[in-house]
């Protein structure tokens, strides 16, 4: 079939939204309250596959040289499980490397050694909550950042409880890398975000913000991936409608140009539409 055909354009829209419903099902059997397992896709920029990849494969993974030990440091509310899945290496591999106690928790700003990762993945938890009825997209409006600086800065701004966000994605500086996603200690927590005051949305949103000033500059090729697949994801599994993703300068109330000029949003919400089903783009009803 012609993939530039309606019909085609349609089943790879389909083959994408049930691959993505799919792999979110999994995390759904079984659970109630917290979830007790975790959401993985696609890794950023360096591990990025192609995009014929991407259509063809319900999950990718990229082996990293045997050899290779890499260095992590930890953001707020890692757990060494989540950095063993996100590198794809044993907890006690993790643990004896590092010379770790069984159990003992993790320190922000800690250095770890991660011994011959076998992959990278981005990771996401996902939790049974039906609060969450919007998802509003910030940046940071710096250049460079991560999450221990974010959280820093947001402490610094009388934000008690540190990093406003619910999800970071890192544009490469700093030691992150480029498309990398943290998920903040709100998300982990399930606590309201400190992102958006106007129209009571720091209750009711998930908050992602990407590092970088798009007033300056587009978001990297390398974060609009994960943007995408992270947005698509949460909408699927907490039944959130196109409509409700927003940027923050879209919320009625807010007076801000975030998340900045040249956020290319049109071409955002296209890619949105190729992965997400029609009954997505309709009103929520629950």
């Amino acid at each position: 079939m012609d993939r530039s055909s309606p019909a085609g354009k349609n089943d790879r829209r389909q083959f994408l939204f049930h691959m993505l419903k799919g792999t979110a099902l999994l995390l759904l059997q079984g659970c109630s309250g917290l979830a007790n397992r975790t959401l993985d896709y696609l890794p950023p920029h360096a591990y990025l596959p192609s995009r014929r990849a991407i259509e063809t494969a319900a999950a990718v993974q990229t082996d990293l040289p045997k050899e290779t030990c890499v260095t992590h440091e930890v953001a707020p509310m890692e757990t060494v499980p989540r950095l063993a899945q996100m590198y794809g290496v044993t907890e006690r591999e993790l643990t004896e490397a590092n010379r770790l106690k069984p159990g003992e928790a993790l320190q922000p700003g800690q250095k770890l050694i991660i011994p011959h990762p076998a992959r990278y993945k981005n990771i996401v938890p996902v939790y049974e909550n039906d609060r969450w009825q919007y998802i509003v997209i910030h940046h940071t409006a710096g250049k460079t950042g991560k999450a221990l600086l974010v959280d820093r800065i947001h402490r610094e701004r009388g934000f008690d409880e540190g990093l406003g966000y619910h999800f970071l994605v890192d544009n490469g500086s700093l030691g992150k890398g480029d498309g990398q996603l943290e998920a903040a200690p709100r998300w982990i927590r399930q606590d309201e975000g400190a992102h958006c005051k106007a129209s009571n949305m720091n209750v009711r949103s998930i908050g992602i913000g990407l590092v970088g000033n798009f007033n300056d500059q587009k978001p990297s090729a390398a974060q609009m991936n994960t943007l995408i697949q992270l947005v698509a994801l949460l909408a699927i599994h907490y039944q959130i409608p196109a409509c409700n993703v927003l940027g923050h300068c879209m919320v009625p109330g807010a007076k801000t140009d975030c998340p900045g000029h040249r956020f290319p949003w049109q071409r955002f919400q296209l890619s949105l539409q190729q992965v997400m089903p029609a009954s997505s783009m309709l009103a929520r009803s629950r």
